[in-house]
């Protein structure tokens, strides 16, 4: 009489593991930020030139609603093909990024994380203004979208903001490159050098104007917020979630409500 062998084993769990460090973490970032958005330039522009248009007519076309939502999903399209590739290459998975599967309380934590950012940016602005009269806080960001006067245009404007930006950031920073901050670095310096990075990045340098401080205080601060979502879940949907809500609320008073 034989013993009865169970119809299969269980299968093992397979644990995703964060295979880079903080150099490879700060220069992949670096790298896909201005590589992006140089290749959503070249192939806008490369379009215009195909078609023949001089530069008037190319000014005026880069000027509309949907050639800014153009390169804007360009832009983040690129940033998540390059991390999802960069990852694989690396001998990982997403999950090891916080791409996980979503679960329902990730929108509880999302509305928690907004009570929690918004009187603290209140609290910082007003030390500041306090503290450093000399910084401008009153400077407004240049987001573009400007002709947007339609039901249509408006929805393009709102992916352009609220949808795609939030997905491709929170993938790219509190993703890919916290995660390889974490590995090697103390849990704070992580945490700070993520969201300094973030915060430099909405300064608008190279744009030609003054620097943003509001913008750089406002997402640092944010960031914090998006990673402390980050390591109470261990998952990007409530950071997501949170950014969404903000830009949300963005979208609303500069195009809802203006």
């Amino acid at each position: 009489m034989t013993e009865d062998k169970p119809l299969a084993e269980p299968v093992a769990k397979k644990t995703a593991y964060v295979t880079w460090g903080p150099a490879v973490a700060i220069a992949f970032t670096l790298v896909v930020y201005f590589f992006t958005q140089i290749l959503a330039s070249i192939v806008l522009l490369a379009y215009a030139k195909i078609r023949g248009w001089d530069q008037a007519t190319i000014t005026s076309w880069t000027n509309t609603t949907v050639v800014q939502f153009a390169y804007v999903l360009l832009i983040e399209a690129a940033t998540i093909g390059l991390v999802w590739w960069f990852v694989k290459r690396l001998k990982s998975s997403v999950r090891a990024i916080g791409l996980v599967k979503p679960k329902l309380r990730d929108i509880g934590y999302a509305f928690v994380g907004f009570g929690i950012y918004l009187p603290s940016l209140i609290v910082a602005t007003l030390l500041i203004t306090h503290f450093g009269p000399h910084i401008n806080l009153d400077q407004q960001q240049q987001l573009g979208f400007e002709s947007a006067n339609n039901v249509r245009q408006l929805a393009l404007v709102f992916m352009s903001l609220v949808v795609l930006p939030p997905l491709a950031e929170e993938i790219l920073v509190r993703g890919f490159l916290y995660s390889g901050l974490k590995k090697k670095l103390p849990l704070w310096w992580a945490v700070v050098i993520t969201s300094g990075i973030f915060a430099i990045a909405h300064l608008q340098i190279g744009s030609g104007a003054p620097l943003l401080w509001s913008a750089a205080i406002d997402t640092f601060i944010l960031s914090l917020v998006l990673i402390y979502l980050r390591e109470k879940t261990g998952s990007l949907w409530a950071s997501i979630g949170l950014h969404m809500i903000k830009n949300l609320v963005a979208f609303s008073a500069l195009f809802l409500f203006k």
